[in-house]
């Protein structure tokens, strides 16, 4: 199972945000912020293991198929229920 790790702000992020909110940035300065915070953010990601990754990749397969079928069977109805209404077609 994949670690879970709570994302608590501490203090000093909240200060810090408090603080960067207050000054005003140049474009160069955001653009620079957005990066640091997106490398921050991509830290916290946990990779799953093998046996998860297989696990996952499974239940949306089986989850794929299953609405395919759902599909088609609502499909096949309405179709029966068009060629009942209209009649086939002349041809």
């Amino acid at each position: 199972m994949a670690r879970k790790v709570v994302d608590e702000p501490s203090e000093d992020v909240v200060a810090n945000a408090k603080k960067d909110r207050e000054t005003k940035r140049g474009p160069f300065a955001r653009v620079s912020l957005f990066f640091k915070q997106v490398i921050t953010e991509l830290k916290k990601v946990v990779t799953p293991t093998r046996k998860e990754l297989l696990n996952y990749t499974g239940v949306v397969l089986v989850f794929v198929v299953i609405m395919m079928a759902l599909v088609s069977a609502l499909d096949w109805v309405f179709a029966l229920g068009v060629t009942w209404v209209f009649g086939t077609p002349a041809g």
